[in-house]
């Protein structure tokens, strides 16, 4: 008993010392509840909206008001005309418009009842569904007041129109999501033990006497992969086309192109983590659990972003797999041109650039 007492204190000296394991025990769990707590959560907030108003009478501004109170909306502006909401909602700068008509007040007071539409950007279908619950409520609520001061009931209809998917499927939302999360994790994991590899086979030392320069290695090492991850692309769009009956609204020929750029990205920071990692093993669990979790939560693919507290949300920008998720939805299901997601595409550009440069930067110093 004495010896087994003596080997549990060893061990727990072993732990107690070593940094890294300390950082796993208590660090890990205490920074996994505070980003769970904050982005794991379907409730939406802050919805960006826009507002028509062809009535500009009272009634209408009072429903205004009560909905730029309410913490579900945050009306981005407020148009006099309808020219320009399809091009917000191509964008994506909102997720709903609320159009009063003309006499919106006089056709509640004369006729007892009034129309008011609601458009909602049905891309991701549950994000829609609560929102248009949501403004629902707040005019029933309103509703309700009115006919408490009214002898004769007065009704107040929204007509709630889905864009983009009228039928509230739930593939236009997830085959993007998916594709983003496949392409990262398989992309990822497989150049993270490229070089790694060399390192334990000890074939290293045959790159230092090669005539290679260290950016021809690194391309050899990500070919074989972006090849092959294209051949990924080219099956999920398939099935989502033959089985899951979505068809691609867009240039498919711009969506490869991007779907290009999101591997290379994708290789590169792979090919970054087997730069710094020096085991096989390290390597894959850092792409499998440092890839999955942000893909997940900060992606937008089944959490909302602006949901999130604000450093959350500006993490979510160095997160490739967000802006390759918003450019596969616009040009699969609004039919986006190139225009509408240069934006994008620019920034992952940027990330690709910019971990190929201390990718290379980082390989030399190993080979020196």
């Amino acid at each position: 008993m004495k010896q087994f007492l003596t080997f549990v204190k060893k061990e727990f000296l072993h732990v107690l010392r070593d940094k890294k394991t300390l950082l796993i025990l208590f660090g890990m769990p205490v920074v996994q509840i505070l980003i769970f707590g904050f982005a794991l959560t379907n409730e939406v907030k802050n919805s960006q909206i826009v507002v028509v108003d062809y009535a500009k009478d009272i009634a209408s501004q009072e429903i205004i008001t009560k909905i730029e109170a309410s913490r579900y909306f945050e009306i981005r502006k407020t148009l006099a005309g309808s020219k320009e909401l399809e091009a917000a909602f191509r964008t994506g700068e909102i997720k709903m418009a609320i159009i009063f008509p003309e006499g919106f007040n006089n056709q509640l007071l004369h006729q007892n009842k009034a129309q008011i539409q609601v458009l909602a950007d049905a891309s991701d279908p549950n994000n829609a569904t609560t929102l248009t619950n949501y403004v629902t409520s707040i005019i029933n609520d309103y509703q309700a007041d009115l006919n408490q001061e009214n002898a004769v009931p007065l009704q107040i209809k929204p007509e709630v129109k889905m864009l983009y998917n009228p039928q509230l499927k739930g593939a236009p939302n997830f085959v993007p999501g998916v594709m983003a999360l496949v392409l990262m994790l398989v992309c990822v994991m497989m150049t993270a033990i490229a070089i790694v590899k060399e390192k334990e086979t000890g074939t290293m030392e045959i790159l230092l006497v090669s005539p290679f320069k260290p950016l021809m290695v690194i391309l050899s090492k990500a070919v074989p992969y972006l090849l092959l991850s294209m051949v990924n692309v080219v099956s999920i769009l398939l099935l989502s086309v033959f089985v899951l009956d979505l068809p691609i609204a867009g240039n498919i020929l711009l969506l490869f192109a991007e779907s290009t750029l999101f591997i290379i990205t994708c290789l590169t920071l792979g090919i970054f983590i087997s730069v710094k990692t020096d085991s096989q093993q390290t390597a894959m669990l850092i792409s499998l659990l440092g890839m999955l979790l942000p893909t997940l939560l900060f992606s937008g693919f089944m959490f909302p972003i602006e949901n999130m507290p604000l450093p959350l949300q500006w993490f979510s920008n160095v997160v490739p797999s967000k802006w390759y998720y918003i450019i596969v939805k616009g040009i699969m299901i609004k039919g986006l041109g190139f225009s509408y997601v240069w934006k994008e595409t620019l920034i992952l550009f940027g990330i690709t650039i910019f971990l190929l440069i201390i990718s290379l930067k980082s390989f030399k110093i190993r080979l020196s």
